[in-house]
């Protein structure tokens, strides 16, 4: 059974930053490509930032310089660090695994909120 189980998500004030982390379980995870999406009340879910098997990096231009994804191949995990965070940030943020060959699951999401 494939598990990706996202944590970190919260509350934080305009500025600060905040960690989310997703551990997958049940899939070659070395395999697979690794992404976060959010989505925000009354919008589309929308990518974030994603991650390659061979660690390359793609971010959607409203987070670049801000955020960072990264993983950890031996812990199965794939991290988001958030940096200088915005109100228009707010959304629920999920885990995303693509395998090249078209499978592909998702987490059950994680809120992050930003506000004063």
């Amino acid at each position: 059974q494939v598990q990706l189980v996202e944590s970190g998500g919260g509350l934080v004030q305009p500025g600060g930053s905040l960690t989310l982390s997703c551990a997958a379980s049940g899939i070659i995870f070395r395999l697979y490509v690794m992404g976060w999406y959010r989505q925000a009340p009354g919008k589309q879910r929308e990518l974030v930032a994603s991650i390659t098997i061979g660690d390359s990096t793609n971010y959607a231009d409203f987070v670049k310089g801000r955020f960072t994804i990264s993983r950890d191949n031996a812990k199965n995990t794939v991290a988001l660090q958030m940096n200088s965070l915005k109100p228009e940030d707010t959304a629920v943020y999920y885990c995303n695994a693509r395998h090249p060959h078209g499978m592909e699951y998702w987490g059950q999401g994680t809120q992050v909120s930003v506000s004063s």
